[in-house]
């Protein structure tokens, strides 16, 4: 039958065959297409002639046709055809499917929904045809009957795609308007909730090829947000209080499909650019872009920046949002109102950190954008460039915490990296030490801790990437001296379990002891200092024993057995040997041998015999073997002179300080611990008596001895004036160390504490000359040299001095507590010390690098000044003696201001161990743990006394002890909890203080002020604060109209005629300025809500909190500049500032009224107090503005003779004129769209171009018709005159 109707078919005419086929069954027909479908025979032959004999023109043969089409479909589906056949069918029904009449394609297109809704579609090959039915559906123009109505072909095709959608099932070919498109979206995006986790990454793929036709942001957005909800569901699953037993979502799977949705976008945006340019966009979008930012979203930025393309504009992207997320966190923290009006997000570091946890599940596409991030963080946000050796800060002081967070995220990403990533680990650590060999010049301590972090997390790890590490080696030679101690600090534990990169260092640093440059030789002596530290000899104390544990101490393996430890003993002995060819090298060389000399003993103390004989041969070179001669020590010989250059050589005073404290140490830790060895202790007793002849001999040398008296010459010009400078400085240090030394041996003998004052009597006599020749002009040379004297030792002699009542102890140190010179210069050098310690982070001397040591001996100190100054006030201690300089109450205070300072800048979590140990009660035992609030006001109290006792001294009131009182409540009121009871008694005392007291000293009522402003706006905002502030200005200054008499208010004594300009007034106008910036931001967030939620703002428009909250601030803030600016400031800083907020003021204004206009629909309203807002901007400040103006130029005209002040002051008026017109321009579009008349308190503005004064004119004028009546020889000076008139009038 196949054959007959294939040759009927070849036939010119299809009479025939249309009469066969007639005559046929139609299920013969379906069969026999079956059959030769199923055998694989020509199955596309039979089809092409049923076609041919099936015209559509006759309604047998197009029904004939649809049977066909259907039964072609089911084959298809059917899964029995093989491939070629399947294929060949469905292209020859899609090449036919556009001759069908309308009804027949409708029933078609039903006969899919049908088997679609059945699911009876089992391999989908036949849906291809189903666009070109829909595509079909389009171009017929007759109307349809569908359901129960007639349709166009169009409506048609829309209700068979809603049909569809419902099915969540549609084709990508299918063609579709871009409203359909839209519509589909949304619907599949409906889906996605109702689909298992598995089905969504397929689905995702055919949204994104459907998203090539338009709506390509809709389709992102919809994805990231529900992948947002996702993420945020299932951590709220996670951190669930209530243990859930089913979690939705196993974690491993939900990344898994995660990731897979990131591969199938980023494939999209390589194939489709706008993809990824709507991306950006939508990421970016609104004001406060970090709205659209969740950890999803940065994954999917980090994938995409492997697409050279976007690359540079994904970081500035993330960079931008991570900055100004810590800038929002930062003003937020700064501020009571803003925390009351807004939510704290969740912090981008937070998700960022998140995205390297979830990269973990083989994000690898993620993980190279994850490390290039890390680094273009570190790079941005590093401390910026060196200058004289210290970091410097180029940014302002409030961007710098901002950016240091930045680059701890950096660093935290990559460490977090670092652990999780096997693959990357190399590379990361390459750009690490890349960075630390490339950029000598720049600050790089955040590289060397980040590579210290990674070292330290795993020294046996490493091993395998030692070549990059040995590798570096080979730069230090060159690099700077702090960058090799940094770096070869933080190498340290990978010395200790890799033998071949210990080996390459030492032949590194064995090269370098011999270099010419003088910072390689530094830096050998730096890296042999640390291996001694660093290599434990057999017998030497345990860490535990010594005072700093070693920082090797989380290697977790134990490389050290006993055969070790004798091989570390060879190895330090043969080190020692190179270092003491140092001994002849410069000073600098020397100097730092003997700085660390300490340290390595101290560490290993078997090494104590190899080092205390090489500082005895050392100091033998410089010591008078003869008891009788004076000086002790051959000065001479320390100093270097190479023609006419003069330079130290043997820095002896740094000598006898290592002597000193390895002997003390040695005395009183090795010597108790061993056997009766009487040959070892040959050196001990050679040096003990050493340092006791030249004690003695020290004390009967007069200055004369040493050729320093007061007629020498220390000018910096002459070389005997350079050689008795350093002579000076010696002879100084020497007397510094013998000062620690013999009282460290004394036992409270009195005799020694005798021998110590002499001592600092002639460290005393010295100090004094030099200060006298250094003269008025130069800063003093005794204040340049950094003491001897360790930490430790200051701490102890200040306890002795003040808090020590032990009776046996009375008589010794009364010889001591006599000199009021001696105690002053012991809590001078306490003060040096911490200055050290603000300014580098450590101190010199011994444990000078151990922040713990440092702590204790801080909190020692503090204990015992802070006695000291509320024990004897400076008022009582002035009453006695009068000396030169500062009274030692007030060093005291000066030091505690330091101290508070310095423990908040580098001990924040000790804060509260700190000031437990101030607490001498020691009575409370129960209450050993109050609140750090508790504790702090406790401190608070007692300054506060202080202040109150200054302030009432009404005659000699020091302005000064005054001033660092406010300082130190300042740094003790940053501890109090905002919220506590404490807080707000310090915020009511601050003000009081502030209201009761008219001190006219402007850096005392700065401070003050200051004070009262840093914790009020923790409180809440001081905008009420700053407009009575305002009437006192006004009220002492006076008004710019001078007829009229301002009544005064006297809200804060504080404010007086002394203080009221610039001190308050520029106080309060940087307050404003700080309340405008908060309320800009707020705007900013509001004009950045996603528009959709506009209309549901609308509904709750009159009980909107932020924008009522805005409003009043405005408000409060317009009646303060309505004072200001009708105040009569003096010319200077303060016209020059107001002006400049004044123009703020005025485009935060235009800013709020843009804000209006963007979600003011015809038919809402405004606010009404927005209408009262703008109508007291009109009433109160617009007209007041112009007239302080042209009070501006009036008193410009009388100041002419300084035009470059005038130029700067004159500057900002433009601007303002410009930002009120702006104001206005925009209240115009808002009246007209909101349908209020906001416009009926404006005035209209005066152009300030051209101005005319009839009074002025008037003058003028006579003056004219006088000069026409004298003769011409009067008319030059009138001209003059008209000229000078005209400038007043402009």
């Amino acid at each position: 039958m196949d054959q007959k109707i294939i040759s009927l078919a070849a036939e010119k005419t299809a009479d025939r065959l249309q009469e066969f086929l007639q005559s046929l069954k139609d299920n013969d027909l379906a069969n026999l297409l079956q059959n030769q479908a199923v055998k694989g025979k020509a199955a596309g032959a039979l089809l092409r002639a049923i076609f041919k004999g099936s015209p559509c023109s006759e309604e047998a043969g197009a029904l004939r046709r649809l049977k066909i089409y259907i039964c072609g479909i089911h084959l298809v589906e059917s899964g029995d055809l093989q491939k070629e056949v399947a294929s060949e069918i469905i292209g020859l029904l899609m090449l036919e499917a556009h001759n069908f009449p309308g009804p027949l394609l409708v029933e078609l297109a039903r006969e899919f929904v049908g088997a679609i809704e059945e699911g009876s579609l089992t391999n989908g090959r036949s849906l291809e045809l189903l666009p070109i039915i829909l595509t079909a559906l389009v171009a017929n123009k007759e109307n349809l009957a569908y359901g129960k109505g007639v349709l166009s072909g169009e409506e048609c095709k829309k209700q068979l795609i809603n049909t569809l959608c419902s099915e969540s099932l549609i084709h990508r070919d299918v063609p579709l308007t871009a409203e359909e498109v839209e519509f589909v979206m949304e619907k599949v995006l409906r889906m996605f909730s109702k689909l298992n986790l598995q089905e969504i990454p397929p689905l995702v793929y055919q949204l994104l090829v459907l998203s090539s036709k338009g709506s390509r942001r809709r389709a992102l957005e919809g994805i990231i947000t529900f992948f947002s909800e996702l993420d945020k569901q299932h951590n709220e699953e996670q951190s669930g209080d209530e243990l859930l037993d089913l979690v939705t979502v196993p974690s491993g799977e939900l990344r898994h499909v995660e990731g897979t949705v990131i591969l199938h976008i980023v494939f999209a945006i390589k194939l489709d650019c706008e993809l990824g340019r709507e991306l950006l966009k939508h990421l970016k979008a609104g004001q406060d872009f970090s709205n659209n930012i969740c950890p999803f979203s940065i994954a999917l930025l980090l994938s995409v920046t492997r697409i050279q393309r976007y690359e540079e504009q994904v970081f500035d992207l993330l960079k931008a949002s991570v900055v100004k997320s810590f800038k929002d966190l930062q003003l937020l923290q700064g501020s009571k109102f803003l925390q009351n009006l807004v939510t704290q997000r969740s912090c981008v570091s937070t998700m960022i950190l998140e995205v390297v946890k979830n990269s973990v599940h083989s994000w690898d596409h993620v993980t190279q954008g994850l490390v290039e991030f890390g680094f273009i963080l570190m790079d941005s946000y590093g401390p910026k460039k060196i200058l004289d050796g210290k970091t410097i800060e180029t940014s302002s002081s409030l961007s710098k915490i901002p950016n240091q967070h930045a680059c701890k995220l950096g660093a935290n990403i990559l460490l977090e990296t670092f652990k999780i990533h096997e693959m990357i680990r190399q590379e990361i650590l390459e750009q690490v030490l890349n960075r630390v060999v490339t950029r000598a010049s720049s600050p790089i301590s955040h590289y060397l801790d980040l590579l210290s972090s990674i070292i330290m997390y795993a020294p046996l790890v490493l091993q395998s990437c030692s070549s990059k590490v040995t590798e570096t080696f080979d730069y230090l030679s060159f690099l700077p001296l702090q960058t090799v101690q940094g770096l070869l600090k933080a190498v340290q534990p990978l010395l200790k379990v890799s033998m071949s990169v210990r080996d390459s260092l030492i032949l590194v640093l064995r090269k370098a002891m011999f270099a010419s440059q003088l910072d390689a030789r530094k830096s050998a002596v730096a890296g042999f200092l640390l291996l001694l530290k660093n290599f434990k000899v057999l017998g030497s104390l345990s860490s535990s024993q010594c005072s700093q544990s070693i920082g090797v101490s989380q290697v977790h393996v134990d490389v050290h057995s006993r055969y070790n430890s004798v091989a570390n003993e060879t190895f330090c002995l043969e080190i020692i040997d190179s270092l003491r060819r140092c001994l002849g090298q410069q000073a600098d060389v020397r100097l730092m041998l003997y700085e660390g000399f300490y340290d390595v003993l101290r560490r290993n103390s078997q090494l104590a015999n190899s080092i205390m004989q090489t500082l005895l041969s050392q100091l033998k070179q410089f010591y008078e073997p003869e008891p009788d001669v004076l000086p002790p020590l051959k000065l001479e010989a320390c100093i270097l002179t190479q023609g006419d250059r003069i330079s130290l050589q043997e820095p002896l005073d740094y000598l006898l300080c290592c002597v000193q404290h390895c002997l003390v140490w040695y005395k009183s830790r090795v010597m108790p611990l061993q056997q009766e060895e009487e040959e070892e202790e040959g050196f001990y007793q050679d040096l003990e008596d050493m340092l006791e002849s030249v004690t003695s001999r020290m004390i009967k040398s007069e200055l004369e001895d040493f050729e320093l008296d007061k007629s020498a010459d220390f000018s910096q010009n002459s070389g005997v004036g350079i050689k008795n400078n350093i002579c000076a400085s010696l002879v100084m240090g020497i007397c510094e160390v013998l000062i620690e030394y013999n009282f460290s041996i004394s036992n409270f003998s009195k005799n020694k504490f005798e021998e110590v004052l002499s001592l600092f009597m002639c460290y005393k006599k010295l100090s004094d000359i030099l200060n006298e020749k250094a003269g008025k002009g130069k800063a003093k040379t005794a204040n340049k040299m950094d003491s001897f004297l360790s930490m430790k030792f200051v701490s102890d002699l200040l306890t002795a001095l003040f808090r020590d009542s032990t009776q046996s102890h009375e008589e010794s140190l009364s010889v001591l507590r006599s000199s009021n010179e001696f105690m002053r210069y012991a809590v001078s050098v306490a003060l040096q010390k911490v200055q050290q310690l603000k300014e580098t982070g450590h101190v010199s001397g011994p444990d000078g690098q151990n922040p713990e040591k440092i702590f204790q001996n801080l909190c020692d100190i503090t204990r015992v000044l802070l006695w000291r100054y509320t024990s004897i006030p400076t008022s009582v201690e002035d009453l006695g003696k009068k000396e030169k300089g500062k009274s030692i109450s007030l060093l005291c205070l000066e030091g505690l201001q330091k101290i508070f300072s310095a423990v908040q800048q580098f001990y924040q979590p000790k804060i509260h161990h700190f000031l437990r140990a101030l607490d001498v009660t020691d009575n409370e035992g129960e209450e050993a743990e109050g609140s750090v609030s508790h504790r702090a006001a406790f401190q608070i109290r007692q300054f506060q006394r202080c202040l109150l006792n200054l302030l009432s001294q009404e005659e000699d009131f020091d302005s000064k002890e005054a001033l660092l009182l406010v300082t130190v409540l300042s740094n003790l009121s940053r501890l109090l909890e905002p919220s506590s009871p404490q807080f707000v008694q310090m915020l009511s005392w601050t003000l009081k203080i502030c209201k009761e007291n008219s001190w006219e000293d402007a850096s005392f009522c700065k401070g003050l002020m200051n004070l009262l402003f840093s914790l009020h706006v923790l409180y809440k905002s001081p905008v009420t604060l700053l407009r009575d502030l305002s009437q006192d200005i006004h009220g002492h200054l006076g008004d710019i109209d001078q007829d009229i008499e301002v009544e005064k208010t006297n809200h804060f004594a504080m404010v007086n005629l002394r203080t009221a300009a610039p001190t308050v007034c520029l106080l309060v106008l940087s307050q404003a300025e700080k309340v405008l910036e908060e309320v800009d931001w707020l705007i900013t967030k509001l004009k950045g809500q996603n528009p959709k939620d506009y209309a549901s703002s609308q509904a709750t428009l009159p009980n909107h909190p932020v924008e009522k909250a805005i409003i009043m601030q405005l408000g409060t803030l317009l009646t303060f500049f309505h004072e200001l600016v009708q105040t009569a400031l003096p010319s200077g800083s303060c016209v020059d500032i107001l002006l400049k907020d004044l123009c703020k003021m005025y485009t935060i204004l235009t800013a709020l009224v843009r804000y209006y206009l963007q979600v003011c629909q015809s038919s809402g309203g405004i606010l009404k107090n927005m209408e009262k807002l703008v109508k007291l901007s009109g009433s109160h400040l617009t007209p007041l503005c112009y007239s302080f103006i042209s009070y501006i130029q009036v008193s410009d005209s009388d100041v002419f003779h300084l035009p470059a002040r005038v130029l700067r002051e004159t500057k900002p008026i433009p601007n303002l004129i410009f930002a009120i017109e702006q104001y206005e321009k925009f209240l115009i579009h808002l009246s007209k769209k909101s349908k209020v008349n906001l416009m009926q308190h404006m005035k209209l503005s005066t152009s300030r171009d051209f101005k005319i004064k009839g009074n002025i004119l008037d003058v003028v004028l006579r003056e004219d018709e006088d000069d026409n009546e004298h003769e011409g020889q009067n008319k030059e000076p009138a001209k003059k005159k008209r000229k000078k008139e005209m400038k007043c009038l402009s």
